[in-house]
């Protein structure tokens, strides 16, 4: 059955500090993607996710420091690519990986990451991603054993590939993160690579030596312990998906389970954190 989406469209001005504060308290609230726009942001939620009341804990939208505008309707799964043509930009990393859809020119880099637009890819997840593949770029992932959790269009596991982990599993609880993880594993000729459909409970008796969670802050708390059960001694942790305030309720459930922050990074206020087991 096709996802169907709740679109926002919030307007206001000036954008900051405005656009930074809603994204994250949208974020929180169960929100997966944004684009910012001229004169605002647009946000996306699942309808399945989604109730009437879904705003009334978003402050900004009740402070009366602020005066934001808004308006909501469903969009059909089936618009998504044109959503993701519209807005998706190609990332370069590092002047070393470029991640690019099949319409932007090859900028020749070291690695080249070729995704199919199939689903929203906004603002927020161009800077988690961005941040994830610094944090790749410094590991020795050679016959490594990754998970990409929360995989979205596999990106992470595909670049784990090409630099050598093997094998990896890539899950999205969303069909249609799936069948385009599937669609980009082909198309960028990984091999080593097993795509699922599912959440945490797929992860029942595994062990990894890499873990990849690119998620939002609450899912990541919810899953937290799993994560860790599954990881090696030894074994590295990167989660993203979160701001620079929610480090610390972030930090206090990892550290429960004996790891230790080793590294973060920040970009635009997103971060991305890197644990040691």
């Amino acid at each position: 059955m096709d996802n169907i989406y709740i679109e926002y469209n919030f307007t206001f001005s000036p954008k900051e500090p405005i656009s930074e504060i809603l994204i994250a308290e949208l974020g929180n609230v169960g929100f997966e993607s944004f684009v910012e726009t001229e004169n605002g942001v647009t946000g996306y939620i699942q309808k399945t996710d989604w109730n009437a009341e879904i705003l009334a804990d978003v402050f900004v939208l009740n402070s009366d420091e602020f005066s934001i505008e808004y308006n909501q309707n469903e969009v059909p799964q089936t618009n998504w690519n044109a959503e993701w043509e519209k807005n998706f930009e190609p990332i370069q990393v590092d002047d070393l990986v470029s991640i690019r859809a099949p319409f932007h020119e090859n900028p020749n880099l070291k690695y080249d990451i070729v995704i199919e637009p199939k689903m929203s890819f906004g603002t927020g997840h161009h800077e988690t991603t961005h941040m994830m593949v610094q944090h790749l770029l410094q590991l020795d992932l050679e016959n490594k054993k990754v998970l990409d959790m929360g995989c979205g269009t596999g990106i992470l596991a595909i670049f784990a590939e090409m630099k050598g982990a093997k094998p990896l599993d890539a899950i999205d609880i969303d069909n249609w993160c799936y069948e385009n993880s599937v669609e980009n594993v082909t198309r960028n000729n990984c091999e080593n690579i097993s795509v699922y459909e599912g959440d945490a409970a797929l992860l029942v008796d595994k062990k990894y030596d890499v873990i990849i969670a690119n998620i939002n802050r609450n899912i990541l708390l919810m899953d937290m312990k799993v994560y860790t059960n599954c990881l090696q001694e030894g074994g590295i942790l990167l989660l993203s998906g979160f701001y620079e305030q929610d480090i610390p309720v972030i930090d206090a459930e990892v550290i429960k389970y004996g790891l230790k922050l080793e590294k973060f990074i920040q970009r635009n206020n997103w971060v991305a954190l890197k644990y040691n087991n």
